[in-house]
């Protein structure tokens, strides 16, 4: 079973937030406003944040321009994971990662399966990791973005957690770069 073990130290992590959307702006971007305000309250740093439209080059290119950024170490997207013709993102996200989380999306199609049934099953969330930094892309949904970080997130994303975590492996994404 997993825990918080408060003998380890929290190291905030430094996470970047980009809504993909033709629609939304700034002041209406409720599940961007949504993951900064988790972010910033479990302790990380809002690394930074901005707004893309549903064009697959445009997502890849961003994701990674701040995945090449050393002060990132996560990337969240929300929009674009369903199934529609301009729903993107994750054909973007797998143009840009080098290895895949393939757990992350089972683990969230479960999370979601107790929140909203079988309409679970149109959601494709992913994650994976590219030049050292781990990338997820999220549902465009505020619900579903406060499922994702309330449940897998925000505890993979702690230091503290028992018995592992991503933050624990962060340095060692890129190992296999080093020269021997």
């Amino acid at each position: 079973m997993s825990r918080i073990d408060e003998a380890r130290d929290f190291i905030p992590a430094r996470i970047a937030v980009l809504t993909v959307s033709d629609s939304r702006r700034a002041g209406d971007d409720r599940s961007g406003d949504t993951l900064a305000a988790r972010i910033t309250e479990a302790g990380h740093e809002l690394a930074a944040r901005a707004l893309c439209r549903d064009e697959r080059g445009e997502i890849a290119q961003r994701l990674r321009a701040w995945a090449g950024d050393p002060g990132i170490d996560v990337i969240l997207s929300t929009g674009g994971t369903g199934l529609t013709g301009r729903d993107v993102t994750v054909e973007a996200h797998r143009d840009v990662y080098e290895k895949e989380i393939e757990a992350f999306a089972t683990v969230f199609t479960m999370v979601s399966m107790n929140k909203i049934g079988t309409s679970a099953v149109q959601s494709r969330a992913c994650g994976g990791v590219a030049q050292g930094t781990y990338i997820f892309a999220l549902p465009g949904s505020p619900g579903a973005c406060r499922d994702a970080w309330d449940e897998i997130l925000r505890w993979q994303l702690d230091y503290r957690h028992r018995p592992c975590n991503f933050i624990e492996i962060l340095p060692r994404l890129e190992e296999h770069r080093r020269r021997k």
